[in-house]
């Protein structure tokens, strides 16, 4: 199954691993994103809990495996690797996170479950409603630990971790074990093994690392631009949701077709932006941190720091989005001369050498790193659907979406090309009928192999 999907060599992360995991081993797996891991622990949870640890019928409720991750984004991605594993072996898996309704999620756990990817607030709202008891649970799995320490969630994951058996297998992976995991892994991890191929500040031979200084706003507008013109796929990354809607927006109307990836899109957009990229749709994904760990699409060849992180874990983990699974990549970072200390400190602490140079955009460095252009596009006219794409929560956190209020119906197309709502004439609004854009049709998205 793995071969036909191209994985014929294992990574370092997964031939450590895997004679302790399979052996029932607590394990402490310390890699950077993308070195692997996710089928470093699905590989033994899958094996394991469909051999010698398959219990009776399945029952309502009562999952036999757990894995926590900290985002939405992550949490069906690893689903997606773990789902045809599972198959194999007859296993039911299931997503739960925060940001939709918790319907679908109940009634799946209600029909009988096996594994369960979780965020941890999601999943903690739904123990103490009743609807999921983890005492039959024999592996836990916490995947990117450190990331849902900076996000807060240790003590929540602390509680859900004292809800599973004493003497239950547990492997925790992470890049770091500083702000608190190290106290998870003391607590909960009984003779664990620690294997740690690399840790976050480890260096991708393939991947360059370039600085870019502009003089003015007008030319970093440029220059950005300039960037994101290229045929491959690339990912911009901006410091707040309203920039990362703003430059998808202007790129798409600059003939630069680009999706827009943050907290404030409702997950149906979320998941049809991100589809859009992984299939080739669009090359240009404008993102949050959101998307700076646990999004893997394949031949990602550049990101671009269009805001400087003010972290250097952030600045490594946006950067880590390309040169991966052996290919090359390059990152570059766009900076304002009132930036350049804080880049230099960033760039110090990510233990990263370079020399900053000062372009434009039509600039022999920049030109060369873009290569060839992609013909650009028309846009598409604006929408009264769009803004409907717009609304959503920030994911991860387990918070139920609002339903105290009664939200009009409207489609979401994930689109960030803006949006104008139809207004119906006032008789027929009195009649309680709508008005819709003239040639509107029903929107058709497909999925697409977006895996970690």
């Amino acid at each position: 199954m793995l071969a036909a999907d191209g994985k014929t060599e294992p990574f370092p992360i997964q031939s450590d691993t895997l004679p302790d995991t399979l052996a029932g081993r607590d394990v402490l797996g310390r890699g950077k994103t993308g070195s692997g891991k996710t089928i470093a622990f699905a590989l033994p949870m899958v094996a394991r809990l469909g051999g010698q640890l398959a219990g009776s019928r399945r029952r309502p409720g009562r999952p036999l495996g757990l894995v926590l991750a900290p985002t939405r984004e992550l949490a069906t991605q690893i689903t997606a690797t773990i789902a045809p594993l599972a198959a194999a072996y007859e296993l039911k898996i299931t997503t739960i996170f925060g940001g939709v309704s918790q319907n679908r999620q109940v009634a799946a756990l209600k029909a009988g479950i096996d594994i369960v990817v979780a965020c941890p607030g999601r999943l903690e709202d739904l123990m103490k409603q009743g609807f999921v008891n983890l005492d039959a649970v024999e592996i836990t799995v916490l995947d990117e630990a450190d990331h849902m320490a900076d996000l807060g969630f240790l003590p929540v994951v602390t509680r859900i971790l004292d809800k599973t058996p004493i003497g239950g297998q547990r492997l925790l992976f992470s890049a770091t074990l500083d702000n608190g995991v190290d106290k998870i892994v003391k607590r909960f991890l009984q003779n664990e093994v620690l294997h740690s191929v690399d840790d976050a500040t480890n260096h991708i031979e393939a991947l360059t690392h370039h600085v870019f200084e502009v003089a003015t706003l007008e030319a970093k507008k440029e220059l950005i631009e300039k960037l994101a013109s290229g045929l491959g796929r690339r990912i911009l990354f901006t410091r707040t949701k309203h920039h990362a809607r703003k430059l998808a927006k202007q790129l798409t109307e600059s003939g630069i077709p680009a999706v827009d990836l943050h907290g404030n899109l409702s997950q149906a957009a979320r998941d049809r932006n991100l589809a859009a990229f992984g299939a080739g749709e669009v090359r240009v994904l404008v993102a949050t941190d959101v998307a700076a760990r646990g999004v893997h699409v394949d031949n990602v060849e550049l990101v671009v720091h269009v805001d400087p992180p003010v972290e250097h874990k952030a600045y490594l983990h946006r950067s880590g989005r390309t040169a991966r699974a052996g290919h090359a990549g390059d990152v570059v970072t766009v900076t304002l001369p009132t930036q350049r200390t804080d880049v230099r400190t960033l760039l110090r602490k990510a233990a990263i050498t370079v020399q900053p140079q000062i372009v434009d955009a039509t600039s022999a460095p920049v030109t060369r790193l873009v290569g060839e252009t992609s013909a650009h596009v028309q846009a598409a006219p604006r929408d009264h659907t769009e803004r409907a794409a717009h609304r959503g929560r920030e994911g991860g956190t387990g918070s139920r979406p609002r339903r105290d209020r009664p939200r009009r119906p409207a489609a979401s197309t994930g689109s960030t090309s803006g949006a104008t709502p139809a207004i119906a004439p006032r008789g027929a609004r009195r009649a309680g009928q709508r008005s819709m854009p003239v040639g509107s049709a029903p929107i058709r998205t497909r999925s697409t192999g977006v895996s970690l």
